[in-house]
């Protein structure tokens, strides 16, 4: 397969096509200890939180960087931050709701490859939770898959 027609297959597939089952994603629930967050971010960039694995509607997100604000001595509240000062443990942050960033940015579950790439370079972001209508959390997709994906099409194609 050239690599043009690789590339309109590849942005006409759908984005549920190709992300992991909610089982091997990073999740925990809102009022998950922080502990548990950190066990995840181990070996992982991201956690996503949803309000209870009953509902899976997504509340958040808790990047690996992130990590650094729970770590550190809460400072003044100075304008601008005043978000971060209530995320350490030491102001009293004990759970995943405590930390989580609640500006995410999502997908619907329906939509296509192409979709999501305009939406990554437009937000200059890696990944994105996939959604359905309720806002539940059906899956994520990120540059990572889509790049093993598009690699895998072209492989497969190419022989």
């Amino acid at each position: 397969m050239d690599l043009e027609r690789a590339l309109n297959a590849f942005h006409s597939m759908k984005v549920n096509q190709l992300t992991p089952p909610c089982s091997q994603m990073p999740i925990v629930e809102e009022d998950s200890p922080i502990i548990d967050v950190l066990k995840l971010l181990r070996t992982r960039h991201h956690v996503w939180v949803v309000n209870n694995r009953k509902d899976m509607k997504l509340v958040g997100i808790i990047r690996y960087l992130d990590i650094i604000d729970i770590f550190l001595p809460p400072k003044g509240a100075r304008l601008g931050a005043v978000s971060s000062v209530f995320k350490s443990i030491l102001s009293g942050a004990e759970k995943a709701g405590d930390i989580m960033e609640r500006n995410f940015l999502t997908i619907n579950e329906d939509a296509t490859v192409l979709e999501a790439l305009e939406k990554m370079k437009r937000y200059k972001i890696q990944i994105l939770a996939l959604i359905d209508e309720e806002g539940k959390l059906k899956g994520e997709i990120s540059l990572r898959i889509l790049i093993n994906e598009f690699l895998r099409l072209i492989r497969v194609g190419g022989g």
